[in-house]
């Protein structure tokens, strides 16, 4: 049996509220307007979810990206989550996703979620040998390993002006006012021509902390294609004209992610990042966006986990990423190319 064969063979029970267990696990272009039309009807959806954050990241690594999918009797897509191929010295491993702290499948109901989650494990028992991590906290299943190295935060924003006037009683709306008082100015820009001071201090940042740094054309493909488009924004602190602290948000669907901060360690004592933090949910209360997800800290960073407890957010624990999936996917198991045709993984 092939493993195309075997995917074919996995079974499907629609229903008129959506799936029963296990769901038919399908493969679709990220293009696909069935895909595109789910996701952006998706209540819980998030940019990560968007089809142009997974193109975003194949483009800029070389990887093969598309969709997970499980449709109903009526063919409708009803689940799914995004997919990227990574290829690796012991062959090719399928995450969703690299450079996202947070991505669930998506479902538009929780049997069908359910369904789904049931699918892809007999998806690993009908085909393979390929570890698959979902990063996205999974029901129990056989074949579903945990790990908690990292928690997330996020900050609800339900009620606009009442959101603010809780955060005024916080310690990190001191701060903020601090920075004000000693000089420092935020500013949100779309201006490719602040490119260039985000990256700069995005790069003294991870210098300085000894982790990796995103190539610059990450960064410019973010700008291009959901900063311009409205999809995001960065702030920036100054003082005296001079950056000094800058964060980059993606904002869709009600949610504002932090995606990456920054700043100048011999200006810490002004407090910029707080008033960053501030500027950005302003921002975002003024716009009825729902949340504000501080993303990733790893366990270990007592300094970073204080500053987002600060700012009221609730701690939650995010494992691998959020929670780890090995599924095991076989070589034979043909998915899109960049290029939108199928090839071997």
């Amino acid at each position: 049996m092939t493993a195309m064969t075997a995917m074919a063979a996995v079974a499907i029970t629609p229903t008129a509220g959506g799936l029963t267990a296990p769901a038919r696990i399908a493969i679709a272009a990220l293009d696909d307007p069935a895909w595109s039309a789910f996701v952006a009807a998706q209540h819980e959806a998030t940019i990560f979810h968007h089809p142009t954050w997974t193109r975003i990241i194949a483009d800029t690594y070389g990887y093969r990206a598309f969709a997970l999918t499980a449709t109903d009797a009526r063919g409708k897509v009803v689940a799914g989550l995004p997919v990227v191929a990574v290829p690796g010295v012991r062959g090719t491993s399928l995450v969703s996703l690299p450079f996202t702290d947070h991505c669930p499948p998506l479902a538009q109901n929780a049997v069908s979620f359910e369904a789904f989650v049931d699918g892809l494990v007999a998806w690993r028992q009908e085909i393979g040998s390929r570890v698959f991590d979902v990063r996205a906290e999974l029901p129990a299943r056989p074949g579903i390993y945990h790990s908690t190295p990292a928690v997330r935060h996020v900050l609800p924003l339900d009620g606009g002006p009442t959101a603010l006037q809780k955060l005024s009683r916080t310690p990190a709306h001191r701060a903020m006012r601090k920075a004000k008082r000693g000089g420092v100015a935020a500013r949100i820009t779309q201006s490719p021509d602040d490119l260039s001071e985000l990256y700069r201090l995005h790069w003294q940042t991870r210098q300085r902390q000894g982790v990796p740094v995103q190539p610059r054309r990450f960064f410019e493909a973010i700008w291009a294609r959901l900063i311009e488009r409205d999809l995001g924004f960065v702030v920036l602190a100054e003082v005296d004209d001079r950056p000094i602290a800058a964060a980059m948000f993606l904002a869709w669907n009600g949610q504002l992610i932090y995606k990456y901060g920054a700043s100048d360690a011999r200006y810490w004592a002004l407090r910029p990042n707080n008033l960053v933090m501030w500027t950005a949910i302003e921002w975002a209360c003024a716009r009825g966006y729902r949340l504000l997800d501080f993303g990733k800290t790893e366990l270990n960073n007592q300094g970073l986990r204080e500053f987002k407890r600060r700012w009221n957010a609730l701690e939650t624990p995010l494992s691998q990423l959020a929670k780890r999936m090995e599924l095991w996917i076989a070589e034979q198991v043909r998915v899109p190319s960049r290029r939108g045709n199928a090839k071997r993984t």
